[in-house]
């Protein structure tokens, strides 16, 4: 079975989860030349105050989670794989202490290639190709005072039945899980990048789900939508506050 097909079918619902379905609309209002030209999307404020203080939404870790996530506990996640610079800056925050940094947070990311491809995965129809012997894009670190963790990546690029996004948990100090959730793309940078940045090896052409219709994030992404900035040749960066009840 094909890996769009299987999630259409309702893996998310094996789950106890959202599972997800395909395409249109867009979300944002900015529009930006990825190659030429400097620009930014702002998304989620929230974090922002100890009165602007939500717990991000618990999203399923979905099919390709990082098998041992200790493992991982690099900044540079890249290994092998080609593509837009993204260097990616997440604040984690507190919602049981008036929003304030968390220090000492655990926080494993994960996100497909350039082509929507997962490592530690494939060989199945969930992913054709087999990637179960290479690791990459996937990485830990540990907030510090500020409750910052900081990564260096490429933009990813989509696969069908998903809109681009990135896999984030957060762990306490004593390695507690304190949520899994999802970090959702402004639609005009990522349109823009996938259109325009066959240079860097985006062929695919425009994504097919864009957030409204996917069914991880059509039930409300506006506490999950992270700030861009930059461009495909200086590289872009991802700005984004993930509030936790710790």
């Amino acid at each position: 079975m094909e890996r769009k097909e299987f999630l259409r079918r309702g893996f998310g619902s094996l789950l106890g989860l959202s599972g997800i379905v395909p395409l249109v609309g867009s979300c944002s209002s900015s529009t930006v030349d990825p190659a030429t030209s400097t620009g930014t999307s702002t998304g989620s404020t929230n974090g922002s105050s100890s009165s602007n203080c939500s717990v991000t939404p618990s999203e399923t870790e979905g099919p390709f989670p990082t098998k041992v996530p200790a493992n991982f506990v690099i900044r540079d996640i890249r290994s092998d794989r080609t593509g837009v610079a993204l260097t990616i800056n997440l604040t984690i925050k507190n919602s049981n202490s008036s929003c304030a940094a968390l220090a000492g947070a655990l926080v494993d990311i994960w996100h497909c290639d350039k082509d929507g491809y997962y490592s530690e995965y494939g060989g199945s129809g969930m992913q054709s190709v087999n990637l179960t012997n290479v690791d990459f894009l996937r990485g830990r670190q540990t907030t510090d005072a500020n409750g910052l963790v900081a990564f260096t990546s490429i933009f990813p690029g989509w696969y069908s039945g998903r809109a681009p996004h990135i896999h984030v948990h957060i762990y306490n100090a004593a390695g507690k899980s304190l949520l899994v959730t999802q970090i959702a793309f402004p639609y005009e940078i990522t349109n823009s990048v996938y259109t325009t940045g066959q240079s860097y090896g985006y062929t695919k052409g425009s994504q097919d789900t864009t957030n409204e219709r996917d069914n991880v994030f059509s039930d409300g992404f506006t506490t999950e939508l992270a700030t861009l900035s930059g461009n495909s040749s200086a590289g872009y960066t991802l700005t984004h506050t993930i509030v936790v009840s710790a």
